[in-house]
């Protein structure tokens, strides 16, 4: 079932059984674990734990007030609102707001239909890759959005797949066209949200293709 025809009642249950998994896992971190990096450049874990859940804390007033403090910038809007956050809210009280506002029906602006889904599960791989946790995004999750990848998606993420091929080893899925880069479902969505991967999770296929360092830290 492509994105277009699945059901907002699907997306929605989708994203409440993300949340509510993530904040299971956030749980168990120990202290190290919550201020290791994550994927996301200079923001630890609980940067990332404290921008999950802005979305549900932030009238759309209170949106524009932030924006408009970090001079019409997002990027400095969620880091600086991450910062705070972050300093702001116990570890346990991070976990319990994404529990807490499973059910939140906001997205990203733009998102489109999967859009708060793909901001849950990415940021949690931001967690859970750069911390090697087991923790595994369901497949009628990942489906969901690696068939919503468009164009203009890659653009807004800065990711150039120009003679690249991504071909995931656990489900029957690939996109773009050139030599083959194989991965987990979840690694190669991270790279469609312009992740840098741990070294490792990614391999040339049977073409002989090499990774391209753009897509490795």
């Amino acid at each position: 079932m492509s994105p277009a025809t699945a059901p907002a009642a699907a997306v929605a249950r989708a994203t409440a059984a993300e949340r509510q998994e993530l904040a299971d896992v956030l749980d168990t971190l120990t202290p190290a674990q919550w201020d290791a990096p994550s994927l996301c450049a200079a923001w630890r874990v609980r940067e990332v734990a404290a921008h999950m859940s802005l979305g549900f804390r932030t009238s759309l007033p209170g949106f524009a007030a932030e924006l408009l403090k970090a001079r019409g910038s997002l990027h400095r809007m969620t880091a600086r609102t991450a910062r705070r956050d972050a300093a702001a809210f116990t570890t346990g009280e991070l976990a319990a707001l994404l529990r807490e506002h499973a059910h939140h029906p906001w997205k990203p602006p733009g998102g489109g239909p999967t859009g708060g889904l793909a901001h849950d599960v990415v940021h949690g791989l931001d967690i859970t890759v750069a911390l090697g946790h087991p923790r595994r995004v369901p497949e009628d999750r990942l489906r969901l959005l690696l068939d919503a990848v468009t164009p203009r998606g890659l653009r807004f993420f800065g990711v150039d797949l120009t003679g690249i091929r991504l071909c995931a080893d656990d489900l029957d899925w690939s996109h773009g066209s050139g030599g083959a880069v194989h991965g987990q479902a979840q690694d190669l969505l991270l790279v469609l949200f312009g992740r840098r991967l741990p070294a490792g999770r990614l391999h040339g296929g049977p073409e002989g293709s090499r990774v391209p360092p753009t897509l490795v830290a």
